[in-house]
């Protein structure tokens, strides 16, 4: 697979210099989906932009997603038609956007869709992830089909979690990869 067609779904925000998502960015050179405003996320917008990255390649792509680029994800497969050009997903510390602190500021993105991916996918979460407790990120990976991988006690699984460039997490992401 070449590396243009490894699409990266940062969260609310984006992924900052040391974010394991940019890491691999700069040492594989996948592809950023970068989004119109990471700090007013519109789900629509967000929707549109990641049609428009998967339709722009020749391949089939995969999708490496953080936070809310784990509920972009879901809310695509639900929409899109072209669900059937994604190889598959690794979604990686899901932003609870349901959460009462998140929902009144970013409230585009309520509700959370919550039927399987159309394609595999594997979810890594994190016990004291404190932007998503665990069980509801269990829930999501039961909801969504995705294999479901616990990570311990990492936070958010983002740069503040000390994974410099995550090797662990690009095994996966190789996994998903493979022909």
């Amino acid at each position: 697979m070449k590396p243009s067609n490894v699409l990266v779904l940062p969260g609310w925000f984006n992924s900052g210099a040391q974010h394991w998502q940019t890491l691999w960015e700069k040492r594989h050179g996948y592809v950023r989906v970068e989004q119109h405003d990471w700090d007013k996320p519109l789900r629509g917008d967000w929707l549109a932009r990641l049609e428009e990255m998967v339709l722009s390649r020749d391949e089939p792509v995969v999708l490496v997603a953080h936070s809310l680029g784990c509920i972009l994800t879901a809310a695509w497969s639900q929409r899109s038609l072209n669900t059937h050009r994604v190889k598959g997903a690794l979604l990686v510390a899901p932003g609870d956007i349901e959460h009462p602190d998140a929902r009144d500021v970013i409230p585009t993105w309520s509700p959370i869709d919550l039927s399987a991916l159309a394609f595999p996918s594997v979810m890594v979460a994190s016990r004291n992830d404190p932007y998503c407790e665990f069980e509801r990120a269990r829930l999501f990976a039961h909801a969504w089909g995705s294999q479901f991988i616990d990570y311990g006690d990492c936070g958010h699984i983002n740069a503040d979690s000390g994974l410099a460039s995550w090797p662990e997490g690009h095994v996966l992401l190789q996994d998903l990869m493979k022909d």
